[in-house]
């Protein structure tokens, strides 16, 4: 099936590792120029020939998004670098794992994953307009059900999915789409499902029981994600796209 994506411009935040380098490299495959950032610059440097050796053209820069004003800078460099933007993912996390329930834990949830996400529409919404773009923000199965990572990460994931459903009902007359992929348990090499595979066993084998297809793969999201984001999936927008192997057992209406 041909997404319609060769020629389009393309911007994913974390995009040196996990679903954010999955969605990375599907993007590049498909034909489309793509701009990553992540925090480590060695890692950004690898990821962008690797997509290079796709034949597209790829940028990327060591960018915190937690510093606002570095990072709507180099959304802004980049969309220039790329000349346009048509797909924006917004897919940096500062996870569930580390400081749950703790004031540092809410603090950073909501400066990565709320203004993290808001700041990149905000400064990306122009270019998007202008070019019918779509935006895909990643939530999580923890926004939905209580389960791994509730808590800050949980709250401030649901509070995404209403916010998507906003940009897409305030922007769907300019013919910009957004919506909403929320993963649950995937397995990737160095994540947090491989650190609790080898420090809580227990834990990590009870969840794979929950999970009636197993352990998702970062390419299983990314494969979704590049879907909601390409003419492929041009009328839908406002929805939340679950990839979780039936972890959550709740009927989606």
């Amino acid at each position: 099936m041909d997404l319609g994506l060769k020629g389009k411009k393309a911007l994913v935040t974390g995009g040196s590792k996990g679903i954010g380098r999955a969605t990375a490299e599907l993007l590049a495959s498909e034909g489309a120029d793509v701009a990553i950032c992540a925090r480590n610059a060695d890692e950004v440097s690898a990821a962008v020939e690797a997509l290079k050796s796709k034949g597209v053209n790829a940028v990327g820069s060591a960018v915190d998004v937690g510093d606002g004003d570095a990072y709507k800078k180099w959304i802004e460099s980049a969309i220039g670098e790329l000349g346009g933007l048509d797909i924006l993912v917004p897919n940096v996390s500062a996870g569930g794992g580390a400081n749950i329930g703790s004031e540092e834990g809410w603090k950073a949830n909501f400066e990565v994953d709320i203004m993290g996400t808001a700041r990149a529409v905000n400064a990306s919404l122009e270019s998007l307009t202008a070019s019918k773009g779509s935006i895909v923000i990643i939530s999580t199965t923890t926004a939905l059900e209580e389960g791994p990572g509730s808590g800050p990460y949980g709250v401030v994931k649901a509070a995404l999915i209403n916010y998507a459903n906003h940009v897409s009902q305030a922007n769907g007359r300019n013919g910009v789409r957004c919506n909403v992929v929320s993963p649950g348990p995937i397995y990737i090499e160095g994540g947090a499902w491989n650190f609790i595979k080898d420090n809580m066993e227990d834990f990590y084998n009870a969840t794979e029981k929950a999970i009636p297809l197993g352990y998702g793969a970062a390419e299983d999201v990314a494969n979704a994600v590049v879907f909601l984001a390409s003419p492929a999936g041009g009328h839908i927008t406002g929805t939340n796209l679950v990839v979780d192997g039936g972890f959550t057992k709740r009927v989606q209406l």
